[in-house]
């Protein structure tokens, strides 16, 4: 995924929560992107805001959001259930845009000049550009409604940063049992010669192969990203 169609995804939604810290709690709000270009995805606030002194305390930010729908239903069981659709989440470092260099960079890209002309309007906003992030889209259909499998995820970056490993592997300890692959409802692992293997563009992380596994070879990895 290239920087517009990570954009587009998250335009898609409109409202998205952003998420910071503030001494140490997490704090969150619903706020919008609403441009892009080759130096990443661009967002407003006001200078007076806590949200704004959060930003700049840590110069990094968190931003996710659920398409089409974020209301849950139940089947005559009781049981939830999702309609299909998609979620994305975006993990980073944030700077502060000089009002001189949005116009700057408006010249040459209309989206950008929204932020100039609501700067204009309101002399206390001010513009934020994620440059350097990683995430993934988290594009569900639990009941197999078109597709053979639940899930499908497509990790990104951008701006230098890397796609981490965040989920469970197995290990060479795999005694080729079958147990995990029985038990994965969401079609995610498959068997190469005498082992079994994760596709993690289709593991839900659920744990039901950690949790059978006999010889606990399947491990929990989490790298930085």
């Amino acid at each position: 995924m290239d920087i517009s169609d990570i954009y587009d995804k998250f335009d898609q939604i409109g409202c998205l929560t952003f998420a910071t810290i503030d001494n140490g709690m997490p704090q969150t709000r619903i706020a919008h992107l609403f441009a892009y270009d080759n130096d990443g995805l661009y967002f407003r606030t006001m200078i007076t805001k806590p949200f704004y002194d959060q930003l700049k305390k840590t110069d990094k930010v968190s931003i996710c959001g659920m398409y089409p729908k974020t209301s849950v239903s139940h089947d005559e069981e009781g049981m939830p259930y999702f309609a299909p659709g998609y979620t994305i989440r975006a993990t980073g470092d944030i700077k502060e845009i000089p009002l001189e260099t949005l116009k700057s960079k408006a010249a040459d890209n209309d989206m950008l000049m929204l932020g100039v002309k609501d700067i204009e309007r309101y002399p206390a906003m001010t513009t934020f550009c994620l440059h350097s992030a990683w995430g993934e889209v988290y594009d569900f259909d639990f009941e197999m409604e078109h597709r053979s499998h639940k899930l499908l995820r497509t990790g990104f970056c951008f701006g230098g940063r890397r796609i981490p490993l965040r989920g469970v592997r197995i290990t060479e300890d795999c005694i080729a049992c079958g147990d995990c692959l029985e038990n994965c409802s969401f079609k995610a692992i498959y068997q190469r010669d005498d082992r079994f293997i994760i596709d993690h563009t289709k593991c839900d992380v659920c744990g039901d192969c950690y949790t059978i596994c006999p010889t606990n070879a399947v491990e929990i990895v989490i790298e930085d990203p």
